[in-house]
């Protein structure tokens, strides 16, 4: 099965969908290890990982590279960040084209003016008109050249304090205008937000929730409500920060790694995870090869 009929399933079938976020294929991989169902190519992560802010400051050739790496990477689907979709309709369906080429399994936008700002920054967090927003969510499914590639439409209503019925509207034109799914987002420290959206919208498509701000819920209790995906959309990193800054300031301090050899992992597992045993079977397989080859000669 390609990965965009699996995400396609995934979002449907009758069991939550876990996806990880992820900023490089290392981390996609150690996601895939840990037994996600789907990585997220995060804007934030992909930005921080970068030491610049979720802002669209980086381009869109510079997200989808690395959203590539990690499509690449992995055999589980990944659906990639795009942010509000780097332009206008035009720049929406060259963005499909470019991410569907590249084996990315769907894409999400969302429905915030350009430059947009992290959701859970304090600022502008000025939404799109909605009409001009759905024009983009069909100019990309019209874009899409394989009819499972996933389009979902992320709504930033209760993020913008828009409300909940402004939310519920926006979700029944991006419905009509051709979305897979929907990704309802909340900064809220309690689900009570993204439960009573879902309870209230009584759509077809699929709906996605980022529980970044409300960590106390569980895939279980999201897929009791409804839901047919959660994203983990930015703990991988935060693990990876709080885990170098202890081991570097550790070694800093100490002038030597003695004490942190054992808490780190080994250059076997980073061989592991590089695939060097596939290499040098390759290696070995091409020397056969060689020799057999110069013999013919």
């Amino acid at each position: 099965m390609s990965k965009t009929r699996t995400l396609r399933d995934g979002l449907t079938g009758s069991s939550i969908t876990r996806l990880m976020g992820a900023h490089s294929a290392l981390s996609a991989k150690l996601g895939e290890e840990a037994g996600f169902e789907a990585i997220w190519a995060s804007g934030l992560e992909i930005s921080a990982a970068r030491a610049l802010p979720d802002a669209n400051i980086l381009s869109m050739a510079e997200c989808l590279e690395a959203a590539a790496e990690i499509a690449g990477a992995v055999d589980i689907p990944v659906l990639a960040d795009c942010d509000s979709g780097f332009g206008g309709v035009g720049n929406v369906a060259h963005m499909v084209r470019s991410y569907e080429s590249r084996g990315l399994a769907g894409v999400c936008i969302e429905d915030k003016q350009f430059p947009k700002l992290n959701s859970f920054v304090e600022g502008h967090q000025d939404l799109a008109p909605v009409g001009d927003f759905a024009a983009k969510i069909t100019a990309a499914k019209e874009a899409r050249r394989d009819e499972d590639f996933v389009v979902v439409a992320r709504i930033e209503a209760l993020i913008a304090g828009a409300g909940m019925d402004e939310a519920l509207r926006r979700a029944a034109v991006y419905e009509a205008a051709g979305a897979d799914a929907l990704l309802i987002h909340s900064k809220r420290a309690t689900p009570d937000e993204v439960y009573a959206f879902r309870a209230a919208y009584d759509g077809a498509l699929p709906v996605i929730v980022v529980p970044t701000t409300y960590p106390q819920v569980t895939a279980a209790e999201l897929a009791e409500r409804g839901f047919g995906a959660v994203i983990y959309a930015n703990q991988g990193l935060r693990a990876s920060i709080t885990a170098m800054r202890d081991v570097l300031a550790q070694i800093g301090a100490a002038g030597s790694t003695l004490a942190v050899e054992e808490s780190i992992a080994g250059l076997k597992d980073v061989f592991a995870l590089q695939k060097v045993d596939e290499l040098l079977a390759r290696q070995e397989r091409h020397d056969e090869l060689t020799a057999t080859y110069s013999a013919l000669g």
